[in-house]
Formats: structure tokens, C-alpha cells, sequence
């Protein structure tokens, strides 16, 4: 297992948004915006699957998901490692690896076939299981995934992911009342405060931004886009 340090939480974050814009990750279209599945449209998206191609980036985002669990969690609470289909598979088998512990795979919903498997790996009843994703907008999917994991007979109380975009009021109360704790390594403020002081968007880009992050639904009312979180999916 790797041994951990304890960065500042504040350098983790900003380290991150400027990992992610540097690469790429951050994209904005003036023009057409975005769909998320929810039917929210948004003049932003975030590709945390990039991270994968980049071996120095990813090695240090998975330091600092070590660190976050270490201060924040404690490695002894957890049994084992599982990701989300699909973009938090690699996430998750990245860090099991680093952490020394199994690792477990979630899909969506049973493959329909053979053993009908919802769950990938060797899950024994009563492990603790931390969830890896790579991102969340307003956190339906960990739930579901949560869910999947505890009827298996999985005690689940903490997921970790690179990304919360933390710009919906009822994310984290939702997590909360599914017992479910969230730990991300960056937020959209820590990427916009990182954007300003590198002047990686001009200003109007910047504010259309902000507009956006601040009334989501209003912006995606006003862009063709649904008004309410029709279908919880990230």
C-alpha cells in the first residue's frame, strides 16, 4: 500500500481543477449546450474519463483520494474497493490496488443473462464497501449503486469520486438520508476560482458559466432544457 500524506484539503482541490482543466476535461459550448440524461441542459461538461489517459495526472488523483480517505475515513473501515459502471471501474481497481484491498464491480442494472450478476467480484456478506466514481451531478446513480451493493449484503457508507459538481441543493441532503457520505477531490467553484486566476475562459465564457452554476434550471429553461431533475443518473 502507498504510503499517504496529509496535503492541505484546499491544495488538494485547486490541484485538481488544474489537472483537469490542463488536460482538457472542462468543456464549454457557446453555441449548443450540453444534455445531461437528467434533460438539463448546461453550457459545461466535465470528461473526468480523460484522467485515464494521462498516467502522471491520474497517479496524483489517486494520491489524493488516498489522502482524502485516510483524514476523512480511515483505511481500517473499509474491506473493499468497488466501482460504478462504467466510468468508475478503472477509478476504483486503481485504487484497491493502491489501498492493497478487493475489488468489486457495479453495473446499472443485472446483465439479463446467464447469472443475472448485478455485482462483479467476490462481495461476502456484511463487508464495508467504499463506492468509487468518477464524477456526480446530483447523485442519483450512487444511490442506485448503493442500493445494488446493500441488498448483495454490503455495508456501504461512503463514496468517493474526482468530481461533485455541488451546484444542487438537494444532493447531499439525498445522500444523507440514504446513509450514504461523500467525499470528492474537487468542486465547480474550486474549477472556476482556479479559471479566473489562469484566465483559461474570457470573461463572457466566465459568465455564462456562472450563470449556469448559480440558477441551473433556470439555464436550462431558458436553453431548451428541463426544469427539474426528471431522472437521477450521475
Amino acid at each position: 500500500m502507498k504510503s499517504y500524506g496529509f496535503p492541505d484539503r484546499d491544495r488538494i482541490a485547486r490541484d485538481t481543477a488544474k489537472m483537469l482543466l490542463e488536460i482538457g476535461a472542462i468543456h464549454y459550448s457557446k453555441t449548443t449546450p450540453f444534455h445531461f440524461t437528467s434533460g438539463i441542459a448546461s453550457p459545461v461538461y466535465i470528461d473526468c474519463r480523460k484522467v485515464i489517459a494521462f498516467p502522471r495526472i491520474r497517479e496524483t488523483l489517486l494520491s489524493f483520494m488516498g489522502s482524502v480517505l485516510m483524514s476523512e475515513v480511515g483505511f481500517e473501515t473499509i474491506d473493499c474497493v468497488a466501482g460504478g459502471e462504467t466510468a468508475g471501474i478503472p477509478f476504483a481497481a486503481w485504487l484497491a490496488a493502491d489501498l492493497g484491498l478487493p475489488m468489486h464491480y457495479v453495473r446499472k442494472k443485472p446483465k439479463g443473462f446467464a447469472r443475472n450478476a448485478q455485482i462483479e467480484g467476490n462481495l461476502i456478506d456484511g463487508q464495508r464497501v467504499l463506492l468509487v466514481e468518477d464524477l456526480t451531478t446530483d447523485g442519483g446513480s450512487k444511490i442506485n449503486f448503493c442500493n445494488a451493493l446493500r441488498r448483495a449484503g454490503a455495508v456501504v457508507d461512503h463514496t468517493i469520486m474526482l468530481f461533485f459538481y455541488d451546484i444542487f441543493p438537494a444532493t447531499r441532503r439525498n445522500l444523507t438520508e440514504h446513509g450514504l457520505t461523500l467525499h470528492s477531490l474537487a468542486t465547480w467553484q474550486d474549477v472556476l476560482i482556479v479559471a479566473k486566476e489562469t484566465s483559461v475562459f474570457d470573461a463572457a465564457t466566465l459568465a455564462e458559466i456562472e450563470s449556469f452554476l448559480t440558477e441551473p434550471l433556470a439555464w436550462s429553461a431558458d436553453h431548451g432544457g428541463a426544469t427539474s431533475i426528471l431522472e437521477q443518473t450521475r
